[in-house]
């Protein structure tokens, strides 16, 4: 069944991104399904956030990889335009001590450079 809804989902990024024309060329075009706001002049998910872990022997090399975390899922999603940490908005982290070293889990949510519209409106 999981293998079943992971086919579907390709097909419908495949078709919304072939039926979205305001998409550009790095984006799946599913980010269209939540709502933005113009913030700090990017494009921002109003309350659609994700998350993302990571393990290292140092707070540092956790936090890389929760991003790095963060930055594939939402890359995979919505497109590389929506999926760099830094520009995110509500971005948010915990770290938790364990045997090996630490864990760190990311939250925020994704934006994207603001595109302007050569259309006259």
């Amino acid at each position: 069944m999981p293998a079943a809804r992971f086919v579907m989902a390709l097909i419908a990024i495949g078709a919304s991104a072939l039926s979205t024309s305001n998409a550009t060329a790095d984006e799946t075009g599913m980010a269209a399904m939540h709502d933005w706001r113009a913030e700090r002049g990017k494009a921002c998910f109003v309350d659609h956030f994700h998350s993302g872990t990571g393990e290292g022997p140092t707070k540092a090399a956790a936090r890389k990889a929760a991003i790095t975390d963060w930055e594939g899922f939402t890359a995979f999603e919505y497109g590389s335009d929506w999926a760099r940490f830094r520009s995110a908005g509500s971005r948010g982290i915990d770290y938790e001590k364990t045997a090996k070293g630490w864990r760190a889990n990311v939250e925020a949510r994704p934006c994207r450079k603001q595109i302007r519209s050569s259309r006259k409106r």
